[in-house]
């Protein structure tokens, strides 16, 4: 009797997966902005939460979200570990959510082993603060090998935040593996300045954030905007964060969205204009 092919590996390393209620609120909130086209376009509404970390909080928070723009969702959550699966299927038992859409399994870049999503290509997969722990050359391929398991369309979240979800950052990957964009998400109650962002940015961006590079520059003009935009701060942080995005869109930078997403502390710009 021939012997049973070795089971696959998940491609990855384990993280240290800190995780927290309500951290992943902005990445969210965006994929139920922007991104909700492309959500309740899909023929199959299959998302990936991928290294979500040591509970089961932020992808049922994830599910909970989507279900207001897509009530058929189903939220996949992968981890390296089985332990980490265990404890999440566990946690949500307990919490009264088993059966509402959400399951967990074991898996990496690769998406799982061939059974785990039985065939299907995710239309998006978030990944929260698992890059940013690699070696950045291993960024690249791990986007392209992400996205050839989405769906035609589909999109890869490689996201940065701080532990309380106050400020983050991310790259929209297309499924060709290619950088779309970087979105910045801040809270504007106190903030001193935009670029404060910096050490939250993907790993792809946070070792080239020096003068002479495109990301450098980037958040130096948000930086002199806020500055400049000052006296609107009579009017509160939103207006003043508002004028500033469309003071560096006046200066050329290729700004996405509309102002009511800049008041909300949330900005894109065009991956290729800060170096991606």
């Amino acid at each position: 009797m021939p012997a049973s092919p070795a089971p696959r590996r998940p491609v990855g390393r384990p993280t240290r997966g800190t995780t927290g209620t309500n951290r992943l609120r902005r990445l969210d909130r965006w994929l139920v902005g922007p991104g909700a086209s492309l959500l309740r376009s899909a023929d199959d509404p299959l998302v990936v939460d991928l290294g979500y970390g040591a509970s089961h909080t932020t992808t049922a928070e994830l599910a909970a979200r989507l279900r207001v723009v897509r009530p058929d969702v189903d939220v996949v959550g992968l981890e390296i570990d089985p332990e980490r699966v265990s404890a999440a299927t566990e946690g949500l038992r307990r919490a009264g959510l088993a059966g509402t859409g959400v399951r967990f399994a074991v898996g990496g870049f690769e998406l799982g082993a061939p059974g785990v999503l039985g065939g299907r290509r995710p239309v998006v997969v978030r990944a929260a603060n698992v890059l940013r722990q690699y070696p950045v050359e291993e960024v690249g391929p791990a986007w392209r090998l992400v996205a050839s398991r989405l769906a035609p369309g589909g999109l890869l979240l490689d996201a940065t935040c701080d532990e309380v979800g106050r400020r983050a950052a991310w790259v929209v990957v297309d499924d060709d593996g290619a950088p779309r964009s970087l979105v910045l998400s801040l809270r504007l109650a106190g903030l001193e300045r935009p670029g404060a962002v910096a050490e939250r940015l993907p790993k792809a961006l946070i070792e080239r954030n020096v003068p002479g590079e495109p990301v450098h520059a980037w958040l130096a003009a948000l930086d002199d905007a806020w500055a400049r935009e000052a006296p609107l701060a009579v009017f509160g942080a939103r207006q003043r964060f508002a004028a500033a995005v469309a003071r560096v869109r006046e200066a050329g930078w290729p700004v996405q969205g509309r102002p009511a997403r800049w008041r909300l502390g949330e900005v894109a710009v065009a991956a290729a204009s800060v170096g991606l």
